[in-house]
């Protein structure tokens, strides 16, 4: 009897990650965010070798178009009213101070 062989899993390439000094970043970053972009590696920032920050490649993923925001902000507002009071009187309330 011969034995059949395991299945091969595909290699998943691990994703890419740069550490980067706070000073590197600072002075390079138009570049690193722009390997951002076009490579989608994210950028882990450091300061004395503990990591601060890590910006990476923006979601997409619940992104709303400008339409559907200003209707969101249209629903929001609807029903709300000043109780008597006017705009101008907002305003000029606002400007004494």
């Amino acid at each position: 009897m011969t034995r059949a062989s395991p299945r091969k899993r595909p290699q998943v390439p691990p994703p890419r990650r740069r550490l980067v000094g706070a000073y590197e970043a600072k002075t390079h970053l138009s570049s690193l965010l722009e390997e951002v972009e076009k490579n989608g590696v994210t950028i882990a920032i450091t300061r004395h070798g503990k990591e601060i920050a890590e910006p990476g490649p923006a979601e997409q993923a619940g992104r709303q178009t400008v339409s559907e925001t200003l209707a969101r902000l249209r629903q929001l507002t609807e029903g709300v009213r000043l109780g008597g009071l006017s705009i101008r009187s907002l305003i000029d309330e606002g400007r004494r101070f």
